[in-house]
């Protein structure tokens, strides 16, 4: 038994799409959300300033009690992750491992692609991570740098969203994959219009799912896992940015009131 708190980070709203595992695959668990909609997106930032970012924003989830984090972005689990690993005391666990695995998992043709943001489609990581588990396997990545702007605009179902992802699909689709990880927190919510584009024959890999297993497994091993009441269990919601905007965005994909969002300068 532990009475910490698991610790969850993104940019901004995208990281909902993990926290929402954690709520299911471990009802016991309380957690701590910050979403750091002052600087969101991440996809433009350097290594420099993303670092900065996760470092403070790590230091405050451990600050609020986190005894796991869970870095829910995969720009800051491609870039930031691999260096705060080595340097926080808290065990850590990012997005890339567990979505390719699961992509190696779903792919027939051996076909995969990346659908990401700048900064990850840069740093190479969830191609060095496919091919260290199968050096056969054919990677195409793409950035799709205006997603996470219009996700975080509420336009999921828009025209402006719909031509965006026929854009950025269509190298993809060119390619002839079979499998596409949804290579950031963000673009879960835009599954409706991705799958309609690239058709029933490829499948979609959300990491958020395979994250929060591993993580799950993890947590048991460290003797961390709590089994508390469910309908004792709190979750707290942290911004840089406005907490207004973030908590009815939250409602609108979510499709509940989260509660009180409290607002952080970093």
């Amino acid at each position: 038994m532990n009475n910490g708190v698991i610790g969850l980070f993104d940019s901004g709203v995208g990281g909902l799409t993990v926290a929402v595992e954690v709520y299911r695959q471990l009802p016991g668990e309380a957690t701590v959300y910050f979403g750091d909609t002052a600087h969101v997106p991440y996809g433009h930032r350097s290594v420099s300033e993303l670092l900065k970012l996760a470092g403070r924003i790590v230091a405050f989830l451990i600050a609020q009690g986190a005894k796991f984090i869970i870095c829910a972005c995969n720009t800051s689990s491609s870039v930031s992750l691999p260096v705060l690993v080595n340097t926080v005391k808290v065990p850590m666990l990012g997005l890339i491992k567990p979505a390719a695995w699961e992509a190696l998992r779903l792919t027939a043709s051996g076909k995969v692609g990346v659908l990401a943001t700048e900064a990850t489609v840069k740093s190479g990581a969830y191609e060095r991570e496919l091919k260290k588990l199968d050096p056969a396997v054919c990677v195409y990545s793409q950035a799709a740098p205006r997603l996470v702007p219009l996700v975080e605009a509420g336009e999921i179902k828009t025209p402006a969203a719909a031509a965006a992802v026929k854009e950025y699909l269509a190298p993809l689709k060119k390619a002839g994959i079979d499998t596409l990880i949804l290579g950031c927190t963000h673009y879960p919510f835009l599954s409706e219009l991705i799958a309609e584009e690239l058709g029933p024959g490829v499948c979609l890999v959300d990491p958020a799912g395979a994250a929060v297993r591993l993580a799950a497994e993890e947590i048991k091993r460290l003797g961390l896992l709590n089994n508390n009441d469910e309908r004792s269990v709190q979750h707290k919601f942290f911004v840089s940015g406005d907490p207004l905007a973030f908590k009815a965005r939250a409602a609108s994909f979510l499709g509940y009131d989260i509660g009180c969002v409290e607002h952080v300068d970093l």
